[in-house]
C-alpha cells in the first residue's frame, strides 16, 4: 500500500497545536517530529547546568530556561526545545504568548543515542543560523565529555572538549564557570571494566 502522506501544517498550526499537546513536538517545513522522553541521566545534567546558570545569572539581565522554552530559528523555520537555554537583555518572542524565544545567546543540548548525531549535525547547521547565538554546548550522558563550540565570526565557530571531571567549562560571552563535577553531579557512568557505576559527588566546600 502507498505511505500516507503526512499533513502539512503552517507555523500558526502548529503552534496552536503544540500549546494544547501534552508532549513536544519540533516543526520544521510544514512537518512535525515527534520528541522522545530523556533517561535519568539526561534529566540530571540539563538540571545542575539549569541551576548552576541560574544562581550565577541571577543578579544580572539573564534568563535561563529548561526544555519548556521553544527556541525558533526564523532564517530556517525551526521549532525545538533545547535542554536549557540563556538569553540576556531583552528576550525576544515570536508572539504574545512568550513561549518561542528568538533570540538565545547561548544553547546547551544533552546528547542521548538517538539525538547525538543531530544535535551535533543538522540542529547545529540550523543554530548557527541564530545571529545572536554566542556559545554552542553539547553534554556527553554516558561519559565525561563536553563539546564546546565559540562563535569566533558570523561563520567561524571554534571547538574544545573537555573530559576530565576535574576541568571547568567557561563561558565567556555570559561570564559563567560550569565545572564538570557539577554538570555530572549525581550522574552514574557504567565503567569500561564492568564495575558498579560510581555517582558523582559534590565537590567538597
Amino acid at each position: 500500500m502507498p505511505a500516507v502522506p503526512k499533513p502539512f501544517l503552517t507555523p500558526q498550526e502548529y503552534l496552536a497545536r503544540e500549546r494544547q499537546a501534552e508532549t513536544k513536538s519540533e516543526y520544521l517545513r510544514g512537518e512535525v517530529f515527534a520528541m522522545a522522553g530523556a533517561s535519568r541521566e539526561h534529566n540530571l545534567i540539563a538540571g545542575n547546568v539549569n541551576r548552576e546558570l541560574g544562581q550565577q545569572l541571577r543578579e544580572r539581565e539573564c534568563e535561563v530556561y529548561q526544555a519548556d522554552m521553544r527556541v525558533k530559528v526564523s532564517p530556517t523555520g525551526l521549532y525545538t526545545y533545547p535542554d536549557v537555554t540563556v538569553v540576556c537583555g531583552e528576550p525576544e518572542f515570536e508572539d504574545a504568548k512568550v513561549d518561542t524565544l528568538l533570540n538565545p545567546r547561548v544553547l546547551v543540548e544533552v546528547l542521548s543515542p538517538s539525538t547525538a548525531d543531530y544535535d551535533r549535525g543538522g540542529k547545529f547547521t540550523h543554530y548557527r543560523r541564530l545571529s545572536s547565538l554566542q556559545e554552542y554546548i553539547l553534554i556527553s550522558q554516558d561519559r565525561p565529555l563536553v563539546e564546546h563550540y565559540v562563535r569566533r565570526g558570523p561563520d567561524e565557530w571554534l571547538l574544545t572538549e573537555q573530559r576530565p571531571l576535574q576541568d571547568t567549562l567557561v563561558l565567556p560571552s555570559i561570564e559563567c564557570q560550569l565545572p564538570l563535577t557539577e554538570i555530572y553531579l549525581k550522574v552514574q557512568f557504567a565503567s569500561e571494566a564492568g564495575e558498579p557505576p560510581v555517582p558523582q559527588q559534590p565537590a567538597n566546600p
